[in-house]
């Protein structure tokens, strides 16, 4: 009888957050919202440590430490130990990182391994390695239903995101890792929808590499710098392909030759972005006091409420993510042929989610800033949306570059 009293007064924490006045956000897989206190933070960075500190900030302002604070403070949230995760530059990149260590890890494999549910740029920037180090590798696209059965000794590494982008899909990490170990592949796991948002065990799953964002469910804001997971095993033998001045063991040594740091800074590139990890520091401080497992189990009671409450109003859109909930991430996703206009009459409406080609209208839970009464409203203005047929004024048909 106490355990939903106790979870209804930790989520969710809207006085943590800046919430604009009539409008029901569903939309922080895609971008989180700005926490309390983050305006301030940046401010004081740039007007009293860079303002008045100016270059000394560095060390009287720790910017220097920052990275690694910050990293401390997201390992907790995916399952990491302390040390283990370094914060900086983009996801992106983070991904070149760790699948160019992945295949020196394995010099005699040539093909790394994913699916096409995996976030385009994961697999842009896989491609862009291969075909820059020019040693005929090859990079293996399948289904997701078909990762399992692809993973052979073939395999130099297996890149996955956990969390697919549009669906919402959720891969099972452990059983995978398990299999791509036993075939001798390395492992690289993409969390830019888990953090924050799912329960993570790095360390459990015994993954060799994890990268995730942090301006989705961890509200770094626009730009928040990424972050990469390296297992403390391998950490002295990993040779970086991007040998950035930061992750040199000693970088005021002004050395000419690159000695890596013996730790996951050596995965820092270049000058940290002081004002974007300033936010993101301050930011983390809404998860303080709240469990991964509290907050999925909130996630889950919005999201099948929201299933059910659309499902019962507009027949005519079609659940796009899995409906058992222990397979799918903190988001719902439903099929419309006119998925883009109705999403942008919704969010005229004041309800924000997103579209993703071809067809897909996605909607973010993040318990966080959302409660029940939220999903609920959000239902019925979708209902009159779709019952009413005011998505088909041709107004919302123009495309903006951002959907």
């Amino acid at each position: 009888m106490n355990a939903p009293i106790a979870q209804a007064r930790l989520l969710p924490r809207k006085d943590r957050f800046e919430l604009p006045d009539g409008i029901l956000y569903l939309d922080g897989n895609s971008l989180g919202v700005l926490p309390k206190g983050a305006a301030e933070r940046a401010a004081r960075t740039i007007t009293s440590e860079w303002g008045q500190d100016l270059i000394k900030a560095w060390n009287t302002a720790n910017w220097m430490h920052l990275p690694k604070t910050v990293g401390d403070r997201i390992a907790p949230l995916i399952g990491a130990a302390q040390g283990t995760v370094a914060t900086g530059d983009t996801l992106s990149i983070k991904v070149y990182q760790a699948v160019a260590a992945a295949l020196q890890m394995r010099p005699d494999r040539k093909v790394v391994l994913s699916d096409n549910g995996n976030f385009p740029t994961d697999l842009y920037m896989a491609k862009g390695l291969i075909d820059t180090i020019g040693k005929n590798h090859e990079l293996k696209v399948v289904d997701p239903e078909s990762v399992v059965d692809a993973i052979d000794e073939s395999i130099a590494v297996v890149m996955l995101t956990q969390v697919d982008y549009r669906t919402g899909r959720m891969h099972d990490m452990k059983a995978i890792t398990d299999k791509a170990h036993a075939a001798g592949a390395v492992m690289i796991w993409d969390l830019a929808h888990s953090a924050g948002a799912v329960p993570v065990d790095l360390t459990g799953c015994n993954t060799e590499f994890a990268v995730g964002c942090t301006y989705k469910y961890l509200n770094g804001g626009p730009g928040a710098p990424a972050f990469i997971y390296a297992r403390p095993d391998i950490v002295e033998t990993i040779q970086p392909a991007l040998a950035g001045w930061l992750g040199h063991d000693a970088p005021f040594a002004m050395e000419l030759g690159y000695r890596p740091a013996m730790s996951t800074e050596r995965l820092r590139i270049g000058t940290p972005a002081i004002v974007q990890l300033s936010i993101l520091d301050e930011a983390l401080n809404a998860f303080e006091g709240v469990t991964m497992e509290d907050i999925r189990k909130a996630s889950i009671v919005l999201s099948e409420r929201f299933i059910a409450e659309v499902e019962r109003r507009c027949p005519m859109l079609e659940l796009a993510s899995p409906r058992d909930p222990q397979a799918r991430g903190s988001q719902v996703s439903f099929r419309f042929e006119k998925g883009y206009e109705a999403m942008q009459a919704l969010i005229e409406r004041g309800v924000i989610g997103d579209f993703r080609a071809p067809n897909i209208m996605r909607f973010g839970f993040t318990p966080l800033y959302l409660d029940e009464a939220d999903v609920f409203a959000a239902a019925e203005i979708l209902e009159d949306i779709m019952s009413t047929g005011a998505w088909k004024d041709p107004k919302y048909a123009v495309r903006s570059r951002v959907t």
